[in-house]
């Protein structure tokens, strides 16, 4: 059954609105090496420079720009969605500002319609990244899934740390099997999140030794949250955290970079400078809605 967390959505809203209002401000100002950008290679010039625009870059020499090929995101994602799904073009962007460690990671979009800020910011999380600001976009409407490839490849390229191939293999299927979860209507996108956060904490307490073990695990957890999952999800999510199970993954790391995120977003909603973003967000709906009772009332 879906549950609906109207004070975390607003919450979560209102930290999107602000990121996504003040990055051309933010990155005018940074200084070069502290961000990367990294542009998918088959964005045209035109796409190419309204993206960086839209990134705040006014000259692409202020900043390290990282290029993923479409090849690269069919190596990360074709065992895990069809061809047909990743397409042709490599076209999802992203700029990345990396924080201090532990800090948690907020990761906002636009025009990206299948995976969600959580979705990528919790797949980093399991990569190894605790500490990112981060915006993905691209020219026009797309799945998004290419962007993850795109992004822990300018962490490796910034940090100069080395992510194992298996666990970007195993960060890609975790975002699309949460989105698999997310499309569920009896499950939706913030229960799906959050039901693979809960995985990850239970594995960090138990420490399940065998599939069978993990198995056990989830089908309790999933009865515990009132998630009706079948064999095929069920499966699915076996196979995924078995996998990961057996990687060198900090599980201690990934659950503090989940609830750095958490804390980073409520405290900036319950500054004074978030509750005059919530404010700016109320005052536009209610204007809108204002406008739709005009409309009507005039007809």
């Amino acid at each position: 059954m879906k549950r609906f967390m109207l004070k975390g959505s607003i919450i979560f809203l209102a930290f999107t609105f602000f990121i996504y209002t003040t990055t051309p401000t933010v990155l005018a100002d940074a200084i070069s090496g502290e961000l990367i950008v990294t542009l998918g290679e088959d964005l045209t010039q035109a796409q190419k420079e309204s993206i960086l625009k839209e990134m705040g870059i006014e000259n692409e020499e202020d900043v390290n720009i990282i290029y993923v090929t479409n090849e690269e995101e069919h190596n990360y994602l074709g065992d895990y969605i069809p061809a047909a799904q990743i397409g042709s073009n490599a076209l999802s962007s992203a700029r990345i500002e990396l924080r201090d460690d532990n800090t948690g990671i907020a990761v906002t979009t636009n025009k990206i319609t299948y995976i969600t800020g959580s979705m990528y910011s919790n797949a980093l999380a399991t990569a190894g990244i605790s500490g990112a600001e981060i915006y993905v976009t691209a020219p026009f409407d797309v799945s998004g899934t290419g962007a993850l490839t795109g992004i822990m490849k300018a962490y490796e390229a910034t940090t100069g740390e080395k992510i194992d191939e298996e666990v970007k293999q195993a960060a890609n299927e975790e975002m699309v099997v949460t989105a698999e979860l997310a499309e569920d209507e009896d499950i939706g996108e913030e229960e799906a999140v959050d039901f693979m956060n809960k995985i990850k904490e239970k594995i960090d307490q138990e420490q399940p030794e065998s599939t069978e073990e993990l198995r056990d695990l989830i089908i309790q957890l999933a009865k515990e949250l009132g998630i009706d999952l079948s064999d095929e999800q069920l499966d699915r999510l076996v196979e995924l955290f078995d996998n990961l199970r057996n990687l060198d993954i900090d599980w201690g790391k990934v659950n503090d970079t989940i609830d750095a995120t958490k804390n980073w977003i409520s405290d900036f909603a319950e500054s004074e400078e978030g509750q005059g973003v919530i404010r700016s967000i109320v005052n536009f709906f209610q204007s809108v809605w204002d406008w739709f009772l005009s409309v009507f009332s005039n007809n």
